[in-house]
């Protein structure tokens, strides 16, 4: 059972939480934001575009020196932040790349296929961390874990003197995670599952939602659900060749608002399933193409 973040953004000692201001249907209660130390410290996920959000993150940061801006992955609710707190602090923003950073050369090929929603699309770091790339201040050490499937420059930090994991929204405790080709990647998440799970965990600090305090069983109910979604696909193709048909058969419980979401997600299993010579499209994958099980 997942906790929850005390009131007053203290997590517990060298950690605070900011909330950002934007709730949503995609968000939760909004973004988490931390800053992580304390003579010297280091913020993971400035968020939004947000004057509010930033005067809250300096209030945090209370004068210290900033080490670095560390980012997840470029979506507007967690990217767009760092430069107005970079020219603050003078701090500088730390991520894989580049929004189209790390995409497989299949979904490189499907970049005009759509989609994309909520890209922060002119995000360019100061500084590039490779997989495994470490970012040190004074009594702390994160270690950046190249884990793409959500988005393919996305990266989570493993604070190594705690056993904690930043996760962005790769492991989500409220939601499972949207994947949204051509940004996200099934075949990427499931093995960013494998990386996670392998990490031993003490805890997951998500980018949204209460710390999840199972962090091995929370990847493999994940791992199970991606699964288990397959299944379904599978199952109801031969009946249902459309991604709207599949979308109302399969998430007929899902709210309809919530419709356009599950089609990303449906396309992701498709090509998954494309990848792994289960499924053909006709003429190509697409949105409205009708898919066949092999």
């Amino acid at each position: 059972m997942n906790a929850s973040y005390p009131p007053g953004g203290a997590v517990e000692s060298g950690l605070i939480r900011v909330l950002a201001p934007n709730p949503s249907p995609m968000t939760q209660a909004g973004t988490n934001s931390f800053v992580l130390g304390t003579d010297e410290v280091a913020v993971i996920d400035p968020g939004p575009e947000s004057p509010a959000h930033c005067a809250a993150l300096l209030e945090a940061i209370a004068g210290r020196p900033l080490r670095a801006i560390l980012v997840t992955h470029s979506h507007l609710d967690h990217s767009p932040g760092a430069a107005a707190l970079a020219r603050a602090t003078g701090a500088p923003v730390m991520a894989f790349g580049p929004s189209d950073a790390g995409r497989t050369p299949i979904m490189a090929e499907l970049a005009d296929i759509g989609g994309g929603e909520g890209v922060d699309r002119a995000f360019v770091p100061d500084v590039t961390l490779t997989d495994g790339a470490t970012v040190a201040g004074d009594g702390w050490t994160l270690r950046a874990h190249w884990t793409p499937g959500h988005m393919a420059n996305h990266l989570s930090f493993e604070w190594v003197e705690r056993g904690a994991v930043f996760t962005g929204d790769t492991v989500m405790g409220w939601a499972s995670t949207m994947i949204s080709p051509p940004d996200g990647d099934l075949s990427q998440f499931m093995a960013s599952m494998d990386r996670l799970e392998a990490l031993d965990a003490q805890v997951f600090h998500a980018g949204h939602g209460a710390p999840i305090a199972s962090p091995a069983a929370r990847c493999r109910d994940l791992r199970a659900h991606r699964l288990a979604r397959t299944e379904a696909f599978l199952a109801a193709l031969p009946d249902h060749p459309t991604i709207p048909a599949l979308v109302a058969h399969v998430y007929a419980d899902t709210p309809p608002a919530l419709h356009g979401a599950a089609a990303r997600n449906v396309l992701a299993h498709l090509l998954h399933l494309i990848e792994a010579g289960q499924v053909a499209a006709e003429p190509g994958a697409a949105l409205g193409t009708r898919y066949t099980r092999l």
